[in-house]
């Protein structure tokens, strides 16, 4: 080829790239590691996805960093729970990020928790009682079925903020669905032997998984709710467990395991250590792993494995 084919080849080439349409790519910020996992289900190839979070922080308690604030400045949509788990660090997020569309009211500003059914809402709210949520517990990743409310409403979001791609967001959403209501029928089926078992949780996070599985929580480590357990609250439990013994004790993986570690040498039952969220053990890999996960830990621990 010679260098004036060469240089009229390339030019065609460039043209042609030019006169192509854009890959649009929405820019999603999740602020834990499971709504990321799902706007990546839901969005596949058409979202690029930052999680402002990792399964070993506690999402309570989150610092606003400059680098979130970019993140946020940047995002055509924000996913978060919401129920008030973030409101230590998320209102700053938004209002330090100067980006109207991801204000509250703006559909590129979507809380999973406004598309189930909370539990534990308190009917009284003091200070004394802890760090208590008054839209209810915010936990609500922990029940499979509230991640089906949520997919399919955070799948309408991103056809409303996305309307060029809707087609291939309902696709995305219609696959997604068959393939997580077939995963709950298999792990309610696989969970049924743990119905009535009665357990401990280390922190009160865990109730949309035991009102799921049909587990009974007789005694809670924490004191309050976001109140490191006393030796004294723990004799307390140890002592209660004798007239009401309990199967395990169940702790997440972002917290210091030592306080289920000691109930566990001193009344006998297994310590459980669960993910909570995507990324918290390596089973859990994506939102598949980390229920496949969950469940298999549980029944280990019921089978005294």
């Amino acid at each position: 080829m010679t260098f004036r084919r060469f240089l009229l080849s390339t030019l065609v080439t460039s043209l042609a790239l030019l006169a192509s349409p854009a890959h649009a790519t929405l820019r999603v910020l999740a602020c834990e590691p499971e709504w990321g996992a799902l706007a990546r289900e839901l969005g596949g190839d058409l979202v690029d996805v930052s999680i402002a979070t990792n399964a070993r922080q506690d999402p309570h308690q989150i610092q606003a960093k400059p680098s979130l604030i970019a993140r946020t400045r940047n995002a055509d949509l924000v996913v978060c729970t919401g129920a008030e788990l973030e409101v230590g660090w998320l209102p700053v997020l938004l209002q330090q990020s100067g980006n109207e569309k991801v204000q509250p009211g703006q559909p590129g500003n979507f809380s999973a928790a406004d598309f189930v059914r909370k539990l534990d809402v308190p009917t009284r709210l003091d200070r004394s009682q802890g760090d208590v949520h008054a839209a209810g517990n915010p936990h609500i990743q922990t029940d499979p079925r509230n991640i089906a409310r949520v997919a399919a409403a955070l799948g309408a979001r991103l056809q409303q903020v996305d309307p060029q791609h809707a087609s291939e967001y309902a696709r995305l959403q219609a696959d997604f669905e068959k393939r997580w209501q077939q995963a709950i029928a298999r792990w309610t089926a696989q969970g049924a032997s743990l119905k009535g078992q009665s357990v401990v949780s280390q922190h009160k996070a865990f109730v949309y998984l035991y009102d799921w599985l049909g587990l009974k929580e007789v005694a809670v480590l924490e004191p309050k709710p976001g109140v490191e357990p006393t030796p004294s609250h723990l004799q307390e439990v140890l002592s209660a467990l004798k007239a009401s013994p309990a199967r395990m004790v169940v702790f997440a993986a972002y917290q210091d395991p030592r306080p289920s570690e000691w109930l566990s040498r001193n009344a006998g039952i297994p310590a459980v250590r669960v993910p909570f969220t995507v990324g918290g053990t390596d089973g859990a890999k994506d939102l598949f792993g980390l229920f496949d996960d969950t469940l298999a830990r549980l029944l280990a621990a019921e089978a005294g494995r």
